[in-house]
């Protein structure tokens, strides 16, 4: 009985330290991967999180520039008759001076863009520019302008208004892309009203393709810089006052 009492007590014995130890390594592996794997999907929601806020960003300020693009050119000089309603005050063609008309497109540019048409709803004609630094104060910044146009004065020399669009653009990819009616892509750009009419008359679409990338904000995952991309497309609606004989948008 007494050596039965002895088997059976050895029989019942703990683990060995070795056993210990390699029960120990192998959690260790299992929370080592667990703890990996949460870093991997918390930087994913992290860079994620920046894209999402990247293209909400984007998506603010194109929805911006159709609503004032969709303006230019409103009212125009097609709208009343000049005889009567007193648009022959200032000698210049098409009575681009006077503040009751909108000339639609004033210049075009790879990073910028200026018209006229009343944008803030109540008839009022709008100078309105999009520009990249266009307070000179942020060099990856694009910025939008607003004012009230100023009568007698030339559509190329309104005042400006700036305010922050997007932040962080990326500067190597241009922004504006124009196209003509036959749907030609106008080059040698920058142009304007008051140099090359004609050109600034046949522009029909105008493509967006802005890119926001800051080169301070590295996704942990790939190694690069987060990126987001937001593309689109609007044809102009209202006629342009630009230049005589020209084909306009409303015809």
């Amino acid at each position: 009985m007494k050596l039965l009492r002895n088997s059976r007590a050895a029989r019942q014995g703990g683990f060995s330290l070795i056993e210990l130890l390699l029960v120990i390594a192998i959690l260790g592996l299992v929370v080592g991967a667990v703890f990996s794997q949460v870093g991997v999907a918390q930087q994913r929601l992290n860079a994620e999180e920046i894209k999402l806020d990247d293209f909400q960003q984007a998506r603010d300020f194109v929805d911006q520039f159709f609503r004032d693009i969709n303006q230019a050119g409103s009212p125009n000089i097609r709208m009343y008759d000049p005889t009567s309603a007193g648009f022959t005050q200032f000698a210049t063609p098409y009575n681009t001076y006077d503040s009751r008309l909108a000339v639609g497109l004033v210049s075009i540019g790879t990073n910028a863009i200026t018209f006229e048409g009343a944008v803030n709803g109540i008839g009022t004609v709008q100078s309105v520019t999009y520009k990249i630094n266009g307070a000179g104060t942020c060099t990856y910044c694009l910025f939008r302008s607003q004012v009230d146009k100023a009568n007698n004065t030339s559509p190329t020399a309104q005042g400006t208004n700036w305010g922050t669009e997007v932040n962080d653009v990326d500067l190597t990819k241009a922004i504006f892309r124009y196209f003509q009616y036959d749907g030609t892509e106008i080059t040698s750009l920058p142009k304007d009203i008051s140099t090359d009419a004609a050109t600034i008359a046949n522009v029909k679409t105008i493509q967006i393709n802005l890119t926001i990338r800051n080169p301070n904000v590295i996704d942990q995952q790939t190694g690069l810089p987060i990126e987001t991309t937001f593309e689109g497309e609007i044809s102009l609606n209202n006629c342009s006052m630009a230049s005589v004989g020209q084909p306009m948008s409303c015809q």
